[in-house]
């Protein structure tokens, strides 16, 4: 990464810095529906992407395009409310961007939550999911280039993208709230299609429980950067093939809006402890 990305980096981090006091610990990336969280921040003050340089832009429906700071249950946050993709023309070191800008701030762990289609024949459409691990299955990666030692190391280990100690934090919360919490592997995709029932046969041989178009750039750079990762998945609509029915984004909102009571209770209850 050069030194004009890093530049890039800190002076996004110095503009967010100057409209708020707040030192956020946990960053929290929300997707198609599940914006739903940024109304319970205490004392938020939002920015919008516009403003804050060198940000891009979110051009999906469900996506809102700005960026919270304030508390939740007392922990300082940062949240994006709206995320990046590849398929909206953005390279994937793009796409992740915020998170660079997040480690500048002071986070020190990373919620991503997604939309995701049911590959696993036993789950439903509102189950929420668990990410155990990814298939970055997207074609490119976010560190492709050359590697400023300052920020990560050349060859991250991926081993735990997603956080043992945090997934397990995840499963004793939804245990004491009565939340069934589904555990698998996230299939990252470049989209902007759906995928086709055969691609769906070939992504369960190779282990995947559920598939999206987003999150597996932005834990690479996590990762890359040091930040313990915990992930989500709500699983939106069943992958293709599995019923015999097209797939549509308004389906995946219309899941997002009624799991949102059980999602918010499930985040609320981890975040304070993350």
């Amino acid at each position: 990464m050069s030194s004009v990305q890093q530049q890039s980096i800190k002076e996004a981090a110095a503009y967010i810095r100057g409209q708020n006091g707040v030192q956020p610990e946990v960053g929290l990336i929300l997707g198609s529906g599940l914006g739903v969280l940024a109304e319970l921040i205490e004392n938020p003050v939002s920015i919008a992407y516009t403003d804050i340089p060198h940000f891009p832009v979110s051009t999906v429906e469900g996506h809102e395009g700005e960026l919270l700071l304030g508390t939740i249950h007392d922990r300082p946050v940062v949240l994006m409310k709206g995320r990046f993709h590849m398929y909206e023309g953005y390279g994937p070191e793009v796409t992740a961007f915020p998170v660079r800008v997040m480690k500048e701030l002071g986070v020190k762990s990373l919620l991503v939550t997604n939309a995701a289609g049911g590959i696993n024949t036993s789950f439903e459409p509102g189950d929420l999911m668990l990410i155990s691990d990814h298939l970055n299955m997207t074609g490119t990666n976010p560190l492709i280039g050359p590697n400023d030692p300052a920020l990560g190391v050349r060859f991250p280990d991926m081993s735990q993208a997603y956080s043992r100690q945090l997934r397990q934090l995840a499963k004793e919360v939804a245990v004491g709230q009565g939340i069934v919490l589904r555990e698998g592997v996230y299939a990252g995709l470049l989209g902007p299609t759906y995928e086709t029932p055969a691609e769906i046969v070939m992504l369960r041989t190779l282990g995947a429980d559920a598939v999206g178009m987003s999150t597996v750039s932005e834990v690479i750079v996590a990762r890359h950067s040091g930040l313990e990762v915990l992930g989500i998945s709500c699983i939106s609509n069943m992958a293709a093939g599995i019923l015999d029915q097209p797939l549509s984004h308004d389906e995946v909102m219309e899941t997002a809006e009624k799991v949102r009571e059980k999602f918010l209770a499930l985040v609320m209850a981890i975040i304070p402890k993350m």
